[in-house]
């Protein structure tokens, strides 16, 4: 890992920008404090110049209550090398929605399952860095989508012990499979009229995920219109588990 850049926020955060390897990634940490800050790393679509605003937003908010955070750009996404075949299944995605079209398995697994098989160790890569950092220490929680990628890794790194996961884009049937090995606390934000997202789908991922607690937080609204309150709840549902 290699900083490239860094200022500071209101509140005294201190915002650093890194590479890990040729990943781009941001950290934000809260100002010094007598015990080192939790980590949450925070989830997103990809396009890390694009999402900015909105992940600072929910860095700021997590640092009011003393907890790092951390994200990185997604494979084929931002500056990072396109992905031919991700791109191929994007477009099928985007024609069969404008057709009114069902949206086929195939298209989903093409589009979704490479993707979370190059994150997921991208994203234990640099939790390997980031808790090597002075001022930063377990446990970690995830927060954010792609919702896949939140599965799996909750499923396969212990040092993730609770996630927020936003359910706002398409699963793939081996994914649905793979949630009933995740055993950590969850909660799970939905809108009602994402537009982006099956419903009925994030509701079966919902049943099949095997933690013992989980909580589903639905909320009318499109993609981008989850309520400021939520950020609330998620603070809280993090100082249950993770402090």
């Amino acid at each position: 890992m290699r900083f490239t850049s860094e200022r500071h926020l209101a509140d005294d955060i201190l915002e650093r920008e890194f590479t890990l390897g040729d990943i781009p990634g941001v950290l934000w940490t809260p100002a010094p404090a007598a015990r080192p800050a939790p980590l949450i790393l925070l989830g997103h679509p990809g396009g890390l110049r694009g999402m900015y605003p909105r992940l600072a937003d929910r860095a700021r908010h997590a640092a009011a209550e003393g907890y790092a955070s951390a994200t990185l750009e997604l494979p084929g996404a931002g500056d990072r090398p396109r992905d031919a075949a991700a791109d191929r299944a994007r477009a099928d995605l985007r024609r069969a929605l404008a057709a009114g079209e069902p949206v086929t398995d195939d298209i989903v697994d093409r589009l979704v399952l490479p993707l979370v098989d190059r994150a997921v160790p991208e994203w234990r890569a640099a939790l390997d860095a980031l808790l090597d950092l002075p001022g930063i220490d377990g446990p970690v929680g995830y927060s954010g989508g792609v919702i896949s990628i939140g599965v799996r890794l909750a499923a396969v790194e212990p040092r993730v012990k609770a996630a927020v996961l936003f359910a706002g884009s398409f699963v793939p049937r081996a994914v649905v499979e793979e949630a009933r090995k995740v055993t950590v606390p969850l909660l799970v934000l939905l809108q009602w009229d994402d537009e982006h997202n099956d419903r009925g789908m994030a509701l079966d991922l919902f049943d099949a995920l095997g933690s013992p607690e989980k909580t589903l937080h639905a909320n009318t609204g499109g993609h981008t219109g989850v309520p400021r309150f939520e950020a609330d709840d998620a603070n809280r549902f993090f100082a249950r588990h993770l402090t």
